[in-house]
């Protein structure tokens, strides 16, 4: 960046994300677009690249410049008059020493040009991936490679140089197949459409065609030419395939025998045969066939193309296809109901309509790209969430990077009513329906749209979600994992207090049907002076929850109370002995946050169960001596 760019104010937004920064970095390089990176040279791994080692010696081109790229382009364009004029030359042999003469003399100078500069190009040297820029190298390469001789008599004007040294113009078969040598400057062509063929910015479907229809005018022009030089070679000109026609075509417009020869290439190519152009000798019936078979493998190719296009961009129809079938299989061998089947094929087609806005697309890409992306999308919508008012821009920019965005199509349960609450969702655009299970009916209870939650109530209690939630229209929503919630808010005491303190009051708002749903709440929210435990009925014995307790990664959940009071992990309480089979079989545990130390839990259970124990058991009967070695959902036992 420039030195007044430096000094310049960074507005908060791109101070957040470090995606400005990196656009701004690349913008004041060489590459400026994304088609330059597929074809600009890359270091190998390990190596070491400062700021200076893009620095060349002096005299020296990098590759991927731009200004050496146009130079190529240049050369393409010249290049394809090379391909017309070659075969053209060679059949009509007036235009090679007439009009087209100085043509030719001004595209050549353009192509010696080309072979000095490639003396100074850098190149990249395969055994190091490293760009090579030392002069004697790159001679050397150059020289000893192929292309050097190729190159050079590809671009000698044989025909003029004879004319310097004899002084006479001659327009012999020689000089003709010798300007074919310059065909070989096709290769710039096929390395062009390569090029293209990588380039975003370029439809791929329309530069495969076009180079597609190049193929193809360039055999119908050669093969016509080629055609016509056998017709003027022949001995007898009557006994020729254009002879036969057209009497004394020789003095004839050039152009009326190239229109001819067209005509016969492109009747042939296309195998429609009208039979009033054909071969009369045997060394055009030789051509002829030759012509034929190598239509065969160019009809081929083309239709082989061709048909890798339109299949190509049919792929996605296909497969979506597909996918929707085998659903519908499914259900129908398990006999789903009905409007079960409708939500899966909904979501199934609404997937492939979104697949470009879906977290696949994000999976390749560096974590700090991906952050960053995450960021610019979700970090506004975040911000205006009631559960994250008022915390830290240090919790959201962590949060938002591991959210994950989602779409539902209408009608369709993004959250079942008791199932476990592993997530809790933002929705972004759109609306659901908050319904709930009363007396056997569903009951609609709320309705949600944009920047509100929907399941962060059987999260944070950590109890099975109180509500189904479902989508009213298409809506688009940030889902947001338990774990890594819980994880983000360890460390983050004050933001853990903000939260807590912005769900007590939502909970406070909710209407008495919702609340009725959620009986938790009326502990947390009957008793104010409470701050330091919230207690509960738990689900059940530890019999019927070991495994789901095994599952809760053993992490522990850090929280704030209103009046500031930090209680880091939940667990169940019960008044017993854990071997007393009879109290255990009868009785209901207390969910509590636990305390600092083994005196404060000793006082909450006394409170709770109305007498006074003086030691803690675990379920196997093994006595807490450390508070600080309890987990999420343990079972303890006070006698």
């Amino acid at each position: 960046m420039g030195s007044s760019e430096a000094r310049s104010p960074v507005p908060l937004s791109e101070a957040r994300s470090p995606m400005p920064l990196l656009y701004r970095r690349r913008s004041s390089g060489e590459i400026r677009n994304l088609a330059s990176v597929s074809s600009s040279l890359l270091p190998a791994f390990g190596t070491v690249m400062g700021e200076g080692s893009a620095q060349l010696r002096g005299f020296v081109i990098a590759p991927y410049d731009r200004r050496y790229r146009m130079w190529q382009v240049f050369l393409v364009i010249l290049v394809v008059y090379s391909a017309w004029s070659s075969p053209f030359e060679l059949a009509f042999r007036k235009v090679a020493t007439g009009s087209l003469q100085p043509v030719d003399l001004v595209v050549d100078a353009f192509f010696g040009i080309d072979i000095i500069l490639t003396f100074f190009v850098a190149y990249l040297d395969k055994s190091t991936y490293l760009l090579v820029d030392d002069h004697k190298k790159i001679a050397l390469r150059y020289v000893t490679h192929l292309g050097f001789p190729m190159d050079i008599a590809s671009t000698l004007p044989f025909q003029t140089i004879y004319l310097i040294i004899t002084g006479k113009t001659r327009r012999g078969v020689v000089f003709g197949f010798l300007n074919l040598l310059r065909l070989w400057r096709l290769r710039r062509v096929s390395a062009f459409f390569s090029r293209l063929e990588k380039d975003t910015r370029f439809s791929y479907f329309w530069t495969r065609t076009f180079k597609l229809i190049c193929v193809t005018l360039f055999a119908v022009h050669s093969a016509g030419c080629f055609y016509f030089w056998l017709a003027t070679h022949y001995h007898d000109s009557d006994r020729t395939w254009i002879g036969s026609k057209v009497p004394n075509f020789k003095d004839r417009s050039l152009w009326l025998g190239y229109t001819y020869s067209t005509y016969w290439s492109i009747v042939t190519l296309a195998t429609v045969g009208y039979g009033d152009l054909y071969a009369v000798n045997t060394g055009e019936k030789i051509f002829t066939i030759f012509y034929m078979l190598f239509n065969i493998g160019l009809t081929a190719y083309l239709i082989g193309n061709m048909t890798n296009l339109i299949v190509h961009s049919a792929v996605r129809t296909f497969t979506m296809r597909d996918a929707i079938n085998n659903t519908l299989r499914y259900a129908s061998k398990n006999r789903l109901p009905e409007g079960l089947k409708e939500q899966m094929v909904a979501h199934v087609t609404l997937k492939f309509k979104t697949a470009e806005l879906q977290q696949q697309v994000l999976e390749d890409l560096p974590k700090a790209i991906r952050s960053a992306i995450a960021q610019h999308l979700f970090c506004s919508t975040i911000e205006n969430t009631y559960l994250f008012k008022g915390v830290s821009e240090d919790f959201i920019l962590q949060l938002v990077c591991e959210l994950k965005a989602e779409y539902f199509p209408p009608k369709v349960d993004i959250i079942i009513q008791n199932e476990i609450p592993t997530d809790f969702y933002v929705i972004v655009s759109g609306e659901v329906d908050v319904l709930a299970y009363i007396n056997g009916t569903e009951q609609f209870l709320s309705k949600l749209g944009a920047t509100q939650m929907a399941g962060e109530v059987g999260v944070i209690f950590n109890i099975p979600q109180p509500f189904t939630v479902r989508s009213r229209r298409l809506s688009q929503v940030i889902r947001i994992s338990h774990h890594h919630f819980k994880q983000l808010l360890q460390p983050l005491t004050e933001d853990g207090k903000k939260v807590l303190s912005n769900f007590c009051q939502h909970l406070k708002g909710l209407k008495k049907e919702e609340l009725d749903e959620i009986p938790i709440v009326t502990d947390l929210l009957g008793d104010p002076n409470e701050n330091e435990v919230i207690s509960a009925e738990a689900e059940g014995p530890e019999s019927n929850n070991g495994g789901q307790n095994q599952q809760e990664n053993r992490n522990h959940t850090t929280f704030a109370s209103p009046s500031g009071t930090m209680v880091l992990t939940r667990v169940i309480i019960h008044g017993h002995h854990p071997n007393d089979d009879e109290l255990k079989d009868g009785s209901r545990g207390k969910l509590i946050h636990l305390p600092n130390s083994i005196q404060e839990l000793l006082s909450i259970a006394e409170n709770r169960f109305g007498k006074r124990g003086s030691k803690v058991f675990m379920g196997n009967g093994s006595e807490v001596e450390d508070i600080g070695a309890l987990r999420e959902n343990d079972h303890l036992y006070i006698c």
